[in-house]
């Protein structure tokens, strides 16, 4: 019997991890990082063991102090959940050499299915479809070259051991692979411990479809159904739905006998995923690759399901057959869900670090599932992945599972850190998305999005209620509150100014008084007309052309946070003394967020182009590139491989080319 689990994970997979111990009477045991030390997962576990390190090498990747933890603390299983150890063969057999039960397959099915290429020689030999690949085992651009001409262009390479999106690089032309394959290399290794990389054939725009595996220790395998994950960046998923509205009946039916038939092939025995790249206008399918653990979005087969797959993980582990759950599986309804992380998307989907100061989700309901990784206080750190939830939403129809999760995207009070948040909203009231009309190319076909925010009107009215509280704030503190806005003993001001950045402009709101209760607000362009009705701690009702609505407002730092019915808005207050302009930081780029340098790409005295790039920085799991905003001379490289940089940090000065 198992009745103590490790939970050998992070976030809110280790959340979920312990819920499902729970359900099951068992004692769950958590591991962190100091990062981590106040994650919510840490305070839901029954003891949680400080892993003494940092980065993930030193905490979660590190298998010698995981199975110390286990071993001290008495566990008899451990559950690596996704991510880091969970596809790793060797761990999950010093796991059961140790006399614990790992919660997952058998090592040999991960190590058959843990190398990408080696897994699609076993799909080719079952007859399930694969796309044409090469490894490249070369360490010189030429043979690079020579190999991927095989496969032909576009391709990915893509990391041998990898999955979540880690060490893949799309290259359209040959001249691309002298970047792409180093690159892929470095974050490959840096993941997952393996820097083997292979060049595989790329789709132009099809779907990306998995099928979710339920299987025991007494030869019983079915499928649950298909979801749907085309929308995508960097090669990870922002929003996955079941079932996928491109998929009928018998497309299911031949998808769901291609993922069994390969996980009969290698004797599968625990939860899996089966992921296929769909052309829809053939009706052709490939296989991608087999994720032998949970699935990030695995709660959303949960739901139209009913099954809970943390639960039967850990009930096959334990030896439990399925029994008559793998009879007559139907699926009832919609679910979808949408990834919230801590980056911004008009900025290439730069990861943000900082503090949560506040999280308020009053929305949840029945038909909502959230699972976070954060709460009020949460700091995301830069060592790791940057996912503070993920919300789950389900309907009796797509429609209404959508319109559910839309509510309370725009309910969401997320305070300290910026988001994607916009930007899943745009996605999913954007025509295309709602009609179905779903490929791996959405973001790219769709950029305007990257830009999404709330509409000038709403920036507007948060900005009149921040303006609002901040002559409430002014009154409090002056010498005489009784007097009106804009008394000065000089004479009285006809009206009130107030400043604000929001995404780096200006608004400016000029508070008139036109009647005893009345105001005129003019704000960057517009013109409303309104009044105060209300005014409490922590918000004010406020009428605005005969409209009345509640605007909530927190006031951290110089940032005032505003959210009412029609989304939220982060607004800065300007300063009241002009800044003295700040140098160009010595004449050279500094680095986006805190991070670790993996390479320096030039030397001094190197000539430059505008766009080229200078230093790759490794943060939140992600390579960035850091380039030269201009063509210049390296006058100085201040950083080299392996060194630790805080954000804003001067990474290489530059000097200005000489004058022919």
């Amino acid at each position: 019997m198992i009745r103590r689990v490790l939970v050998a994970n992070r976030g809110e997979i280790a959340v979920r991890v312990i819920e499902a111990c729970r359900d099951l009477g068992m004692e769950a045991v958590g591991v962190y990082a100091e990062a981590d030390r106040d994650a919510p997962f840490v305070h839901d576990a029954d003891v949680a063991v400080a892993l003494g390190g940092i980065s993930s090498a030193e905490t979660y990747l590190d298998q010698a102090k995981l199975l110390d933890a286990a071993l001290t603390q008495g566990c008899d299983a451990v559950h690596p959940g996704y991510g880091f150890l969970s596809e790793n063969a060797s761990f999950a057999r010093a796991v059961t050499e140790a006399g614990m039960t790992w919660i997952g397959p058998r090592p040999e099915a991960i190590a058959a299915m843990g190398d990408k290429l080696a897994a699609k020689q076993v799909a080719a030999q079952f007859g399930v479809p694969t796309l044409p690949s090469v490894e490249l085992t070369d360490d010189a651009e030429d043979g690079w070259r020579a190999q991927a001409d095989t496969v032909g262009y576009p391709l990915l390479v893509k990391a041998a051991a990898g999955g979540g999106g880690r060490g893949m690089r799309p290259v359209s032309s040959s001249d691309e692979l002298a970047q792409a394959v180093p690159s892929a290399r470095r974050e490959a290794e840096a993941a997952f411990g393996n820097g083997t990389v292979f060049a595989e054939r790329w789709l132009s725009a099809p779907r990306h479809i998995e099928v979710q595996l339920v299987a025991d220790r007494h030869g019983t395998i079915v499928h649950l159904g298909e979801r749907e994950c085309s929308i995508q960046r960097r090669h990870q998923k922002l929003i996955e739905e079941a079932p996928s509205p491109g998929v009928d009946d018998d497309r299911r039916e031949r998808l769901g006998l291609a993922a069994v038939t390969l996980a009969r092939a290698i004797d599968y025995d625990n939860v899996g995923t089966v992921e296929f790249l769909l052309d829809d206008a053939t009706g052709e399918f490939f296989f991608l690759e087999m994720n032998t653990r949970i699935q990030v979005e695995h709660r959303v087969t949960e739901e139209v399901t009913g099954w809970n797959l943390v639960v039967t993980q850990i009930q096959s582990a334990a030896g439990k057959a399925l029994g008559d759950d793998a009879d007559g599986i139907e699926l009832d309804g919609h679910a979808i869900e949408a990834r919230l992380y801590a980056e911004d998307p008009a900025r290439d989907w730069l990861p943000i670090a900082g503090t949560i100061h506040r999280w308020d989700d009053d929305l949840v309901d029945d038909y909502l599932i959230v699972d976070r990784a954060v709460t009020s206080g949460s700091t995301v750190s830069s060592e790791f992945d940057p996912l503070l939830a993920k919300i789950v939403a389900y309907g009796g129809s797509r429609d209404i599972a959508i319109g559910r999760l839309v509510r309370y995207l725009r309910g969401l009070e997320l305070h300290g850190v910026g988001s994607n948040r916009d930007y899943l909203l745009a996605v999913l009231e954007h025509p295309d998305f709602r009609e179905g009309r779903t490929t791996t190319h959405f973001v790219a076909d769709h950029p305007a999005l990257l830009e999404a925010g709330p509409e000038p009107d709403t920036v507007a009215a948060h900005a009149v209620a921040a303006a609002l509280a901040c002559a409430r704030s002014d009154r409090a503190n002056r010498r005489w509150p009784f007097a009106p806005d804009g008394w000065r003993n000089v004479g009285a001001s006809a009206s009130r100014t107030d400043g604000f950045i929001w995404r780096d402009r200006t608004i400016e709101v000029i508070s008139t008084p036109i009647a005893d209760d009345q105001y005129q607000f003019d704000v960057d362009g517009l013109t409303l007309h309104g009044r105060l009705v209300a005014s409490l701690d922590t918000h004010v009702l406020v009428e605005l052309d005969g409209v009345t609505r509640c605007y909530w407002l927190n006031h951290v730092g110089d940032t005032w946070y505003v959210n009412s019915s029609l989304g939220q808005t982060d607004l800065g207050e300007c300063p009241r003394f002009a800044e003295e302009a700040a140098g160009a930081a010595d004449g050279g780029p500094t680095a986006p967020l805190p991070g670790r340098i993996v390479a320096v790409e030039v030397a001094t005295g190197d000539v430059v182009e505008a766009g080229q790039t200078l230093v790759v920085l490794e943060a939140m799991k992600v390579e960035h590139q850091v380039c030269a905003n201009r063509a210049a001379v390296v006058a100085d490289v201040l950083v080299q491989p392996g060194d630790t940089v805080d954000a804003h940090q001067l990474l290489i000065r530059l000097e200005e080319p000489p004058h022919a």
